[in-house]
């Protein structure tokens, strides 16, 4: 697949306003369309904005999600979105390949509601376009993110080490896999293979410093193991990355409870320094 550049960005229209905020549609830089949602939270526009990248199979009214955003917007206005192939956002998933424009696209919009700092905060396959965008996408390029938080993400691609990454191999790789994730799932997954292969997670941390980046993961995750952030940690340039593993926290949005998400959108916002259970600069 061709990659558009860092500086292609994208459009968007407001096609709906509520009391909660706003619905639009974005336009991607290499033209998909995407569902999004704007709450404003409770500052003015001239504060940071948090825009919120879901996991696989997830989308912006999933209620997960839903429950994430709300306890982000407590803190700061919030961004959500559907990446390609879920939800009701055109296209079809690349499994966190060409889902690093989505971000960029609703990184883009919350810049053009006002919004002069954005933190990016993504789950699982969020997390790893969270960190795979804090890379490609440099200050000043206008959809850029100023911190960037990565919950649950992969440190490396194509790992099986676990039964429900092999359930999510199956159910991407394999044609009756698709017809089930499309069905049951209601995630549409493209046929092919990447080409080439995306920056893996670990490659692309290094790449965002000077800016701040937050590693948040479960010591009961069932997806990935303990390796996967320690890896990402010893990767991220120790003067602006913390790494937090949370006792007893599983995998991604659907599991991350209340008090970890207040920490997580304190951190976004630069409220006071909030650090997990287990924190630090160096993995443990």
């Amino acid at each position: 697949m061709t990659f558009p550049g860092p500086g292609d960005f994208a459009r968007s229209c407001v096609s709906s306003i509520t009391s909660g905020g706003r619905r639009t549609a974005l336009l991607t830089a290499d033209g998909v369309r995407l569902e999004a949602a704007y709450d404003p939270g409770p500052a003015p526009s001239r504060h940071p904005a948090i825009v919120l990248a879901h996991g696989f199979t997830g989308s912006l009214d999933r209620p997960a999600l839903r429950r994430t955003a709300a306890v982000f917007a407590r803190h700061a206005p919030v961004v959500t979105f559907s990446f390609r192939g879920h939800g009701r956002s055109a296209g079809r998933s690349t499994v966190g390949d060409r889902e690093v424009l989505d971000l960029a696209a609703a990184v883009a919009w919350a810049r053009s509601l006002g919004h002069s700092s954005v933190t990016t905060v993504g789950f699982s396959m969020g997390g790893s376009v969270a960190l795979r965008h804090g890379a490609l996408y440099a200050p000043g390029s206008g959809a850029h993110a100023d911190k960037v938080a990565s919950v649950s993400a992969p440190a490396r691609w194509f790992y099986r080490g676990t039964a429900p990454m092999r359930r999510v191999h199956w159910a991407v790789t394999r044609p009756v896999g698709r017809l089930v994730a499309r069905a049951a799932l209601r995630t549409r997954v493209h046929s092919r293979e990447w080409d080439p292969v995306p920056l893996p997670p670990v490659d692309a941390v290094p790449l965002i410093a000077p800016r701040p980046l937050l590693i948040v993961h479960g010591d009961q995750d069932p997806y990935f193991p303990l390796d996967h952030p320690r890896s990402l940690a010893a990767a991220a340039d120790p003067g602006s990355s913390e790494l937090w593993i949370e006792p007893g926290f599983g995998h991604a949005e659907n599991a991350a409870p209340e008090r970890l998400l207040r920490r997580i959108a304190g951190w976004a916002i630069g409220e006071e320094p909030v650090h997990g259970p287990t924190c630090g600069r160096k993995p443990y």
